[in-house]
């Protein structure tokens, strides 16, 4: 009989510390895709301050060519003060759609601004102008990069919770799946050119 009883126990030790096991192991998957997805996110972040870094620059050197587009460089600046200001939270899906509103506010003015520049000859051929124009076209590809890589790592992390039994865990410990960056409404229809 006591032979039995210390079989039971470490049966039992070994579900305990087999459940605990996976308990950790589980959590701690958890908390590490949820940093991932939380560092990808501080790599777009770096990206967009790059992109209102250079604005400066390109609205000082569009002024001096086309002065009388006052308004267009107005709403590049406005654009640019309401972008730096708007905060992101991954674990918050309004406020993301808010940043993501003042990214796309934004991107839509500088196309405006780079609009401008067809209708100045001299400020196309300005190499302060060219070369912050490569700049800009340079950083938003890696935006463009960057949110790819985050949503990546947010479909990692949203499947991990999901899953059965880590989505109960997941509701224990308050993981909640994370928001996707999205296209902006109407990127879907190609802008018209005209000459």
């Amino acid at each position: 009989m006591k032979r039995k009883g210390w079989i039971i126990l470490a049966v039992v030790a070994v579900v305990v510390l087999g459940a605990y096991s996976w308990l950790k192991g589980s959590y701690n998957d958890m908390v590490s895709r949820s940093e991932a997805a939380t560092a990808q996110l501080g790599n777009i972040e770096n990206q967009y301050q790059r992109r209102a870094d250079l604005i400066p620059n390109l609205v000082s050197t569009v002024k001096g060519y086309a002065a009388h587009e006052q308004n267009t460089l107005e709403q590049v600046v406005e654009a640019r003060a309401k972008a730096t200001q708007t905060r992101i939270d991954v674990n918050d899906a309004a406020a993301m759609a808010r940043f993501d509103q003042a990214q796309g506010e934004l991107s839509s003015a500088l196309s405006r601004l780079m609009a401008i520049s067809e209708s100045y000859p001299d400020l196309k051929a300005n190499q302060n102008f060219l070369d912050l124009q490569t700049q800009l076209e340079g950083t938003e590809n890696r935006i463009a990069v960057e949110r790819r890589k985050f949503n990546d790592a947010a479909q990692q992390f949203n499947t991990y919770i999901k899953m059965f039994p880590r989505n109960l865990l997941a509701g224990m410990f308050g993981f909640a799946p994370i928001g996707y960056f999205e296209a902006q409404p109407g990127s879907e229809v190609a802008p018209k050119v005209e000459f």
